[in-house]
């Protein structure tokens, strides 16, 4: 396949930068994903569009393992849960045509790097309502190597992949007054997820304070905090109690007390305590302004003095700096994809001409910034730093954990072929578990095998099937060398090698689970199945190998 180029240096920066974030990208995620180093999430939305294909939408028993009723009240995964409950999501149905030509794992990737270097895109077309060319070229770069757009698009799929394509063409459908576009995606960006309105709601503001279209970002306003409020309290409950019991105390549980509360509870709890809500948005300190400055670095700062860009990244930024736990301040974690769309925005306008204090100026009056070769310099600095500061990051999604080790002190690292020859093991195994079963897995083994019905963790065993009997897993397949390898750095990995391990020695004591296959640390297991001896024998030598780990104090 041949590109054309054109004369337009600019156009060539964004064509270059999206062929090689597309490609760059694509690789290293499908990489990451064939040598099991994908996990939970990305077997969760598989589940999901899995079942959509087959009429049952939205349901997961992945997701059900996470619900408040069995992470709080100790009930059986259920294959019927909808995880409309946890996360309202609609706007995934768009992509399931696609998912019917293509119905595996990785087609999640490939989408998800489709979708974010066609915003890249989008944001070109869009700076160039503004700016000149090698302009737009630069903000479209910064937007590629945007830690908080790199970094997710590594990791597993994930719905807010959405939100800046759907997001761009709605301020270029604004831009040029496409007001049916406009509107439409208006609302498939409140259909992303729940709290995609928090960034719609940061555009009306802004429509309304740059007096641009004051009646329609009133119009924004009034629908997005409506649809986040009738959703959140009325809509999303008829489905599961998690939005009330698990995700809004999980992420606000400080403005409340009690083991329930609805988004209207917090946003009350968080009105009337503002030396709480100021102590929140502040603290800690060190991670904040780290925070804050990730996010602006690819735009060499410019954001920072650009009123837009605040009007409307304030609110997802505010979401996120309110909120507790350590994902919400991790630059690399999808969450921080919502932030990037307002900043890019601010950017443009403030290259377009915009003065530091005026929140709008009509496009016909403005004077485009042109772009020294010593600010090119600068910036061209700032986005090597962003770079270097997210492949050094990759430990959140191990993109690169052939290259950067999980831990110095003490080294933890997997050479390739390594983890090549595992991988080769693993699908061994997995091959000898009919399609149709029910299978317990490990995390990384999970999105491989989640194209089915019947599907949860392990250690747990139990699940409720559709005619509403609990039963246990057919087969139970379980990645030991990997929990060995990373033990040695993490407690938590510790305590899931222990707790497996205890999990194995006990099924197969009593003859519930035979083993029926083993190969360097990774488990077969089949219910009512007599071990094979060579398989035994070898999982005996590994368990004697693990011992001295399952004796460690925490």
């Amino acid at each position: 396949m041949s590109v054309k180029f054109t004369r337009n240096p600019g156009l060539n920066l964004a064509i270059i930068g999206a062929i090689i974030f597309f490609s760059v990208t694509l690789i290293l995620i499908l990489h990451r994903h064939y040598t099991f180093y994908s996990s939970y999430d990305q077997g969760i939305f598989n589940q999901v569009f899995w079942n959509n294909l087959h009429g049952r939408f939205f349901q997961s028993s992945l997701s059900s393992q996470l619900s408040t009723n069995v992470v709080h009240s100790g009930e059986v995964p259920e294959v019927f849960y909808h995880r409309l409950g946890q996360h309202f999501t609609p706007a995934l149905l768009l992509w399931l045509p696609i998912y019917a030509i293509f119905p595996h794992p990785a087609t999640l990737s490939v989408l998800m790097v489709v979708l974010v270097t066609a915003a890249g895109l989008v944001l070109y077309a869009l700076a160039r309502e503004y700016v000149i060319p090698m302009v737009a070229g630069m903000i479209t770069i910064s937007f590629y190597c945007a830690n908080a757009i790199l970094g997710p698009t590594l990791g597993n799929f994930h719905d807010i992949s959405q939100i800046p394509l759907f997001v761009f063409s709605l301020l270029l459908a604004m831009e040029r007054r496409w007001w049916w576009l406009f509107w439409l995606l208006c609302a498939l960006t409140l259909l992303v997820r729940e709290d995609s309105g928090i960034t719609l709601f940061g555009i009306g503001v802004y429509l309304i304070i740059s007096k641009r279209y004051p009646r329609n970002g009133l119009i924004v306003c009034l629908l997005s905090f409506g649809y986040i409020v009738v959703l959140t309290n009325l809509i999303m409950p008829l489905f599961s109690d998690d939005i009330s019991k698990r995700f809004m105390l999980e992420r606000f549980g400080q403005y409340v007390e009690g083991d329930e509360a609805s988004s209207l509870d917090i946003i009350w709890s968080m009105v009337s305590q503002p030396w709480l809500l100021l102590e929140e948005l502040i603290t800690p300190l060190d991670r904040t302004v780290k925070y804050l400055l990730g996010q602006l670095l690819p735009f060499a700062f410019i954001p920072a003095i650009s009123p837009a860009s605040w009007m409307i990244s304030g609110f997802p930024l505010l979401k996120l700096l309110l909120g507790k736990g350590v994902s919400v301040l991790a630059i690399s974690i999808r969450y921080a994809m919502s932030v990037v769309p307002g900043l890019c925005y601010g950017a443009i306008l403030w290259w377009g001409g915009q003065g530091l204090l005026s929140f709008y100026q009509p496009k016909e009056t403005l004077h485009p910034r042109q772009i020294s070769n010593r600010a090119r310099r600068l910036w061209m600095f700032c986005l090597t730093l962003t770079v270097v500061f997210t492949f050094t990051d990759s430990t959140t999604n191990r993109a690169l954990y052939f290259i950067v080790p999980d831990s110095i002190q003490p080294w933890v690292h997997v050479s390739l072929g390594e983890q090549w020859r595992r991988s080769s093991e693993i699908r061994s195994l997995m091959a000898q578990i009919p399609e149709s079963a029910s299978v317990s897995t490990t995390t990384y083994i999970v999105p491989h095998l989640s194209g089915r019905r019947e599907i949860i963790r392990f250690p747990a065993l139990e699940i409720r099937n559709d005619a509403e009997e609990v039963i246990k897993v057919d087969y139970i397949l379980a990645d030991l060398w990997q929990l060995r390898r990373y033990e040695i750095s993490s407690k938590h990995e510790r305590n899931l090698l222990r707790d497996m391990t205890r999990q194995i020695d006990t099924i197969t004591s009593d003859g519930e689970y035979g083993i029926t296959g083993f190969k360097n640390g990774v488990i077969l297991l089949e219910k009512g199945a007599k071990s094979q001896p060579e398989a035994q024998k070898e999982w005996l030598v590994y368990r004697a190998i693990l011992e001295p780990i399952l004796q460690k104090g925490d």
